[in-house]
């Protein structure tokens, strides 16, 4: 692999054992996570937060962006935020390891109090369209030049075209925030791949969330123009296996790099580098370079303009 210019990753939750989703993250760790990144190859990242108490989302938010704007390696390397609920859906299996009592239907006086909070760092916030009334976050955000992602979340098809008529741009972790059954043809996926020309697809490329030939078949579907490969890692990236947390939840990563609650089976984040992502595309699928290169690099980096 020889990249002129390293990945973009619009989706990180901590990385190198440190988890950005903690009230007493420390300068210094976040320093350093943001070290082991560009060790890593890695030329810009969203630093996510997750649904948790409100006032702790903004606490979370609000830490990241005072150390942005403080440090410059931070600086370089952190370019926005993306934050992910609470306006999810709060049902089993599209909730995935968002915490039901935590969720809240979408409401602007809500969403405005996080955007003050990271300070004009927010770059992409995902939310469930059918949990935003009359699509009004949605239009809100898109108005400020925010990306609006869909994601835990189950919309009607009419619900989904009202939300990119309002500005709704992308689709978070395909495949990814749903129960494991669905209806045989109504459901997330197909709506979605309906309105394909009309989002960003984003796919988490580890071969654990989605098995790869299975990627293969969505990209075949979606395209390498509308596509981007995300890591949604968690601070068992780039980390041994271990237990680790993201925000209050304890995660435990395997040996074979799977992320979960300890006892359950859902997933709970990744472990997977952008350098594991980009090789599964190249050596394990066959996707030439120039095509995994777009995929991580050129097509998110669009997302930090």
């Amino acid at each position: 692999m020889n990249l002129a210019k390293g990945f973009y990753d619009i989706q990180v939750n901590g990385y190198a054992g440190i988890d950005f989703n903690q009230n007493d993250l420390t300068a210094e760790d976040f320093h350093l996570a943001c070290k082991r990144l560009k060790k890593d190859g890695v030329e810009g990242i969203l630093a996510t937060i997750i649904t948790a108490d409100f006032e702790d989302m903004k606490k979370r938010l609000a830490n990241i962006s005072r150390y942005q704007k403080k440090d410059p390696l931070i600086q370089d390397i952190v370019r926005g935020v993306h934050i992910e609920g609470p306006f999810v859906n709060s049902e089993h299996g599209y909730r995935g390891a968002h915490p039901e009592q935590l969720i809240f239907d979408a409401n602007q006086d809500q969403m405005l109090e996080l955007l003050e909070a990271a300070n004009g760092l927010t770059k992409i916030v995902t939310l469930a369209p059918e949990k935003d009334q009359g699509m009004q976050t949605i239009r809100m955000l898109t108005d400020m030049g925010i990306h609006v992602s869909a994601g835990h979340c189950n919309p009607s098809l009419a619900q989904l075209k009202d939300a990119i008529d309002a500005g709704l741009s992308m689709f978070t972790h395909f495949g990814n925030g749903i129960p494991n059954t669905l209806s045989r043809h109504d459901n997330i996926l197909q709506k979605v791949l309906s309105l394909r020309d009309h989002l960003w697809i984003c796919y988490i490329a580890d071969g654990i969330h989605i098995p790869l030939y299975v990627l293969n078949n969505y990209l075949n579907l979606t395209g390498f123009d509308n596509s981007i490969i995300i890591t949604d890692c968690m601070a068992g990236a780039s980390a041994p296996p271990g237990r680790y947390k993201i925000s209050h939840i304890e995660l435990e990563v395997g040996s074979d790099g799977v992320v979960r609650e300890p006892g359950k089976e859902n997933f709970a984040g990744s472990s997977a580098t952008m350098k594991k992502c980009y090789d599964n595309l190249t050596l394990q699928m066959g996707i030439s370079e120039a095509d995994a290169r777009k995929l991580t690099i050129e097509n998110p980096a669009k997302i930090f303009q």
